[in-house]
């Protein structure tokens, strides 16, 4: 079996496949759009593009939006009258954003367009009947940050995540396997990395999610921030919080009267790479350790086609006999950026060759002959467009306090599940601060509007702080003895 799937553009990356899923909707969740038969309607491509005059570009068009006039609220904010915020964006960043104002005593409204699911690139699929399992995003995370600590330690007490002891390291093509050492500890979630994502909303009473929706324009009025998908309203807000990215939250942004916050948004520069998830009847010939211990996750070097390998059967079904061998495989950004095609509509011809391509990597990397690896029984390719930040602020969040308006997400910081995290805190309580000020003295509270961004040194498949640190370490280690 061989099925493609596709992906916009978002820090919260939605899912638009060439199958079709019957949607499992939890009571929290309140959908935009219902046919006559009360079933979900998903709008696979994103709002249609603006028609330009003659000569003009989309490009052109974006920059004078930049010289639009900026919004500017006057009327104060009333904490007694329990403003709420609208959140554009459902990723672990809007979560814990929507999580941490709700512990300052606001509400929320967490819009998402992800069909399957909450949590953006903490995506898990669930293939049935064979029962086959693919963490196809977020692999594993670390821990640096206190803060992020206590979210963390209180997903350990529910049972949701654990830490990952399989062998992991660096797999040089042709085979050579170097172990990362033990510390820092990588966690991973029990069952997965979405559910981390669904138990943030558990602990929520002041959160309601609107899910699929794809809020395509906001508009200022009377004070209030005015949402709404294709002409459909979807609420008024006191505050909006961007939790997304990419062309999506550019063209939202492009006509928004949020000029210096369209702008910030518009410099970011994301990476494109493509998943490739693959079940296989028999163990895959990965190295050992010296101590018996087969590969179970590897940043793979010197070929292109490939940036990491993971066993998502050892990491998530180790007690399960003769289970299906799920993998997971991500190309690297080069070669994600050479086989770049529209999200919306991935050709077949360039979906069998990326999965070609990348299955050829898995055989240079393990160091088998060609066309030797056994054949996966199931395969589904997915490109995510806008993978991960490749330049970044260096600041926990962006925020806007005549607009009324803020951006959370890991590219803010770094291209992490702790800097999403940390991001989504900063802003919420960055917004209660501002609320509780009345919106008076509002310059003391911007934040990020004119900061310059930065290059972001990290793997293809994003950074894990702690481990990236070591490995610096080992590597100017190892040059120090080859001199």
């Amino acid at each position: 079996m061989s099925v493609v799937c596709r992906t916009t553009a978002s820090n919260l990356l939605p899912f638009s496949s060439v199958i079709t899923f019957k949607q499992s909707v939890s009571r929290a969740c309140f959908h935009c759009q219902t046919d006559e038969n009360g079933d979900n309607k998903f709008r696979e491509r994103p709002p249609p593009k603006r028609r330009y005059s003659k000569g003009a570009s989309r490009r052109s068009a974006i920059k004078k939006s930049f010289s639009q006039e900026q919004v500017k609220f006057t009327s104060p904010i009333k904490i007694e009258n329990d403003p709420v915020v609208g959140i554009i964006g459902g990723g672990i960043s809007g979560l814990v954003c929507a999580l941490y104002l709700e512990k300052r005593g606001i509400s929320s409204t967490v819009f998402d367009t992800g069909i399957h699911g909450l949590g953006g690139r903490m995506g898990t699929r669930i293939i049935d009947p064979q029962h086959l399992i693919f963490d196809h995003a977020a692999q594993f995370f670390t821990v640096s940050d206190p803060e992020f600590s206590k979210l963390v330690d209180s997903w350990a007490k529910n049972g949701l995540v654990t830490q990952w002891y399989g062998a992991i390291g660096e797999l040089e093509a042709g085979g050579r396997f170097l172990p990362l050492s033990s510390l820092p500890p990588k966690y991973i979630g029990v069952r997965g990395m979405r559910p981390l994502a669904d138990s943030i909303l558990l602990e929520t009473s002041l959160v309601k999610v609107v899910r699929p929706c794809w809020v395509s324009k906001l508009e200022p009025y009377n004070g209030l921030w005015h949402l709404s998908e294709n002409g459909k309203p979807c609420g008024h807000f006191d505050a909006i919080v961007i939790a997304h990215n990419g062309k999506c939250a550019n063209r939202l942004l492009a006509s928004s009267g949020l000029p210096l916050v369209a702008r910030q948004m518009k410099r970011l520069e994301l990476s494109s790479i493509w998943a490739l998830m693959a079940a296989f009847e028999d163990p895959l010939p990965v190295p050992l350790t010296e101590h018996g211990k087969p590969l179970e996750g590897a940043f793979i070097k010197g070929i292109d086609s490939l940036s990491w390998m993971g066993n998502n059967t050892a990491k998530l079904m180790a007690t399960q006999r003769n289970a299906p061998h799920c993998w997971t495989f991500f190309s690297t950004a080069s070669f994600g950026k050479q086989n770049k095609v529209p999200q919306e509509s991935i050709p077949s011809v360039t979906a069998e060759k990326v999965k070609e391509a990348m299955l050829e990597g898995v055989e240079a990397a393990l160091g088998l002959k060609k066309n030797s690896l056994q054949k996966p029984f199931y395969t589904r390719l997915q490109l995510w467009g806008a993978a991960l930040p490749m330049n970044s602020l260096g600041i926990p969040c962006i925020f806007d306090p005549h607009g009324r308006a803020g951006i959370c997400g890991d590219w803010l910081l770094g291209s992490s599940l702790e800097a999403a995290a940390l991001s989504g805190m900063a802003l919420a309580n960055h917004i209660a601060k501002y609320f509780q000020s009345g919106g008076e003295s509002p310059d003391e509270f911007a934040i990020g509007l004119h900061n310059d961004f930065h290059p972001l040194r990290a793997h293809d498949i994003g950074q894990f702080p702690g481990l990236d640190s070591r490995r610096e370490t080992n590597e100017e280690l190892q040059l120090q003895l080859t001199l």
